[in-house]
């Protein structure tokens, strides 16, 4: 596996303007992700969270006017990897065929190495016994594990998440976060969250996404080691601030 860290870089967002069906949805947006951190983003329903991660994927609507740029001077299509809501396991493909399905779709096939790294992130995240398993017969967090290393299994520099983990239970949801932290470790992330708890486990700067042209409002900026315990006194006042900024933030 590549060095990560020698491959980081920090990407910028500069949405001059993004509509649909002619009403404005950014206006004059800039985001920037920092190299080798996390950056979380919160909103209501529909305030464009999940456009900004298609944006950054290069998935751009018909009216748009966006520049996506890496501080290394390098484009960033083939260095950026995407996590969804759903896992989107292909349901007649086994465990490790799903997590090798961009090996097989970019060469035709997973060879050795490849199939070897698969299974030591499978081992990582408990999976092993899984690895012949076809989707439906497993649990919703294993599908999410799943997902997780087909996703590592990239090997992207960059990862935009889009709420990776609201659909589990809340054992599992935090299995996962501290999985994913410590496995993302060298990235530079993007989670859209609407939990503002998981955003302040995870990341180090936090935005919440306002408003119709949407704008982003003042960052939280956090320190320390991720994940964070919940029992951590920071974590459990930042919670009820994100939530009165959510709450000022929702339309009536």
């Amino acid at each position: 596996m590549n060095d990560l860290a020698s491959q980081s870089f920090a990407v910028s967002i500069d949405a001059a303007r993004v509509a649909y069906d002619g009403v404005a949805l950014f206006e004059d947006l800039h985001l920037t992700l920092p190299a080798r951190q996390w950056t979380c983003l919160l909103g209501e329903s529909g305030v464009g969270k999940s456009t900004l991660v298609r944006l950054i994927a290069g998935l751009l609507p018909p009216d748009s006017d966006v520049t996506v740029s890496c501080d290394d001077g390098l484009p960033l299509p083939g260095r950026v990897a995407y996590m969804a809501q759903q896992d989107l396991l292909l349901p007649w493909a086994n465990v490790l065929d799903n997590v090798t399905l961009g090996a097989r779709l970019r060469e035709g096939r997973a060879n050795k190495e490849t199939q070897e790294r698969a299974r030591a992130l499978l081992a990582r995240v408990g999976l092993t016994e899984s690895a012949r398993a076809l989707p439906a017969t497993l649990s919703g967090g294993m599908r999410q594990r799943a997902a997780l290393v087909r996703t590592l299994m990239e090997n992207r520099p960059v990862v935009v998440m889009d709420e990776p983990f609201s659909a589990l239970d809340a054992i599992t949801r935090v299995r996962l976060q501290e999985l994913a932290a410590d496995l993302l470790r060298e990235r530079t992330v993007l989670l859209v969250t609407h939990d503002p708890l998981e955003a302040l486990r995870l990341g180090d700067r936090i935005h919440v996404l306002i408003g119709r042209p949407a704008r982003l409002a003042e960052p939280m900026e956090l320190t320390g080691p991720t994940p964070r315990s919940l029992r951590d006194p920071a974590v459990l006042s930042g919670q009820a601030d994100l939530l009165e900024r959510l709450a000022g933030s929702a339309a009536p």
